[in-house]
Order: C-alpha cells, then structure tokens, then sequence
C-alpha cells in the first residue's frame, strides 16, 4: 500500500458557508493544504448527501452549490493545490456504498450515535429515508474513493469516521488488503468545535437563522454582533457579569489573538484580563460587541473581496468544478477497480478466469 498522506474534507451545499464553518474547518483546511505535509487534498461539495433530506427541495441544494464553491475560494482554498469537486459527478461513489452496504448490519448503523441525533434532529423518527440512514456507509465510500489518511472532522464526527474504519477492517479481512484505514484529525481549539448562534443557542445553523455569514456584508455583521446573546442579568456596566453561556465571550474564545487588544482595546492586555474586568464589572456589553466586531470585520474583509472578484466569471468556477471532479473520478475509479478486483466481480478482465472457465467446459 501507498505511504501517500492524503485529506478528504467535505461540506453540504444547504446554504452559504458561516463563520462556524470557517472557524471550525475551513481556516485549517487552507493551513493544510498549504502546508506542504499532504501528498493530496479532496474536497467534495457533498450535494447526493444533501438530497437525502432535502428530496423535495433539490433547486436548494443545486443553488447552494456555487455558493459553497465561492467560499472555498474566497477561504483560500486553491484548485491548484487542493481538488475542488461535486459527489454526485463521481458515480464511482455510489457503486462502492452499494458493496459496503453488504459489509454493515441495520442494527450497527442504528447504534450510530450521529446518526441517532440526526435523525432526532430532522423528525425522521417515524419514516427515515434509507438514503439519509446509510449515509455512514456513503461517507465510508467517499472517505475510501481517495485513500484518505486523515479526514478533519467535529467531535461529533468521531463516529462516522469510526464506521469508516470498520468497514475497511471488515473489507480487508474478507477480500484483500485494498482500503486504507482513516484518521480523524479533530480541530486544534475547543472553542473552535462548535461554535454557537448569535442568539445563543447550542448550534449555528442556517435553518434557526442565527449564523453571521462569510459573504455578509459589513452592516450586516456589525448588526448580528450588536445583536447578540449575552448575559442578560449584566444590566449596568458596573453589574458582575457572566461568562457562561455568553456568546460573545465564546466567539472572542474562537478569534482573538493578543495583537488584537494592541489593536482594537489597548486598555487591556489579554482575553484573560478583559474577561476578569467583565466578571467584576466595570465593562459593558456594548465595548465588549465593538471589540469582536473589529476582529470578525478584519478576518472577514479579505474573505469578502476575494469572494467578490470570483463572482465576477462564474461559467470558470463551474469550469474549476468539472476539472476537479473529473481528476476525483479517476482517482476513485481505480480505487473501484481494486476493489472489482478484490471481490473477484471483475470479470472480464480477469483472463485466468476465462481461461479456467473454458478448460473446464472444453475437458467435456
């Protein structure tokens, strides 16, 4: 087997990417594929993977995915380094979950804890479309197309990667050694792994409308932020206030750095220093919204104008697209053709075979 280190990395086209995505995958994503360590990255625009809760809103997922593919760009992402491409163009993907289905038992993917809380989160309890309940096994298929060595991922990934590890066990073990074993590679900062809405609840999510999008303008992320979710017994700015539970506080957690406070809030020298003057009192909630709106606005800028220039020729992003997915079904074609050839259904390209077969029918 191949020593090669290679990422796959995906996203569902359900909306325009947030700064939860950014922070909790995107900027790493840029940072290793710019690092030179990996032989390849993939990243896929997991589209069929959309469609199993959205069948009856397919113009949504076909909407989103140009605006996923702009925010990849606008991140940093670079097709010449990285292979930017659509799931449902590389049908070899479709073919492999079909083998591996035979590999998982329903009760194993019912005991999947993601996709227990999925489902819960959706109201599938009563009519789970099979399509949405395999996706582990779809996920397997997409991870191992490419060999992928590392996959960065949540926590609440953890599971589906090590569903993804049994099938391959399970596959090596029955036919031959062709699958590689992935690891997950979990984001560096625990302020990083899910960050919540600006209204405070659990998750930023698209359909509770709670997220500040990278493509926002700067009126419109300076709004969300004055809008947010603090501590609501925090009234005068001399009241002790609370860290708990209070949003800003966990999004300057997920994007300060010290040479912001140089910047933005010299009276203070570190996120440590300003969260004990807030737990005293002695800062109000308004310096504290200016503060993290200084910082999102000097991140997101770069974002924005790069997001900007690219729409400018979208005919090339779809150019870009059909490149990359075209470099990701060859790579996944031949890893279906080791596998073909693993479970012995490669028929007519396995000449001993045919030659077997006819000395057998000839020796009559």
């Amino acid at each position: 087997m191949s020593n090669k280190k290679i990422i796959l990395t995906a996203d569902r086209p359900t909306g325009r990417l947030h700064v939860g995505h950014y922070v909790g995958s995107l900027k790493r994503r840029v940072e290793l594929q710019n690092s030179g360590q990996y032989d390849q990255t993939f990243i896929m625009i997991a589209d069929a993977q959309a469609l199993t809760d959205n069948i009856d809103n397919p113009e949504k997922v076909r909407q989103n995915v140009i605006e996923v593919a702009l925010d990849y760009l606008a991140c940093g992402l670079d097709p010449a380094k990285s292979t930017l491409f659509i799931q449902s163009q590389v049908s070899e993907l479709t073919e492999l979950t079909f083998y591996y289905m035979d590999l998982v038992t329903v009760a194993r993917l019912q005991r999947n804890p993601t996709v227990k809380s999925e489902i819960k989160m959706r109201n599938f309890e009563a009519s789970i479309p099979v399509g949405f309940f395999t996706y582990p096994i779809s996920q397997a298929a997409d991870i191992t197309a490419f060999k992928a060595t590392t996959v960065p991922v949540g926590e609440d990934q953890l599971p589906m990667i090590e569903q993804t590890r049994e099938i391959v066990r399970k596959f090596n073990s029955v036919y031959a050694e062709v699958l590689v074993e992935p690891e997950a590679l979990l984001p560096e900062s625990t302020a990083c792994m899910r960050l919540p809405g600006i209204d405070g609840k659990a998750k930023m999510s698209k359909s509770l409308g709670n997220c500040i999008y990278l493509a926002d303008s700067p009126d419109e992320v300076k709004k969300k932020i004055m809008s947010m979710y603090t501590d609501p017994k925090h009234i005068q700015v001399s009241d002790p206030g609370h860290l708990e539970g209070n949003t800003v506080f966990t999004y300057l957690d997920a994007f300060c750095r010290p040479e912001h406070f140089q910047r933005y809030l010299p009276e203070f020298g570190s996120l440590d220093d300003l969260k004990d003057h807030y737990q005293h009192g002695g800062v109000g909630d308004i310096k504290v919204k200016k503060f993290l709106n200084s910082i999102l606005q000097e991140i997101l800028e770069p974002i924005r104008k790069r997001r900007t220039a690219y729409e400018k020729d979208i005919p090339e992003i779809y150019r870009m697209l059909k490149k990359g997915s075209d470099h990701a079904r060859e790579t996944a074609a031949q890893t279906l053709s080791e596998v073909k050839r693993a479970m012995k259904i490669n028929y007519f390209e396995d000449a001993d075979l045919i030659r077997e077969q006819a000395q057998k029918y000839q020796g009559k």
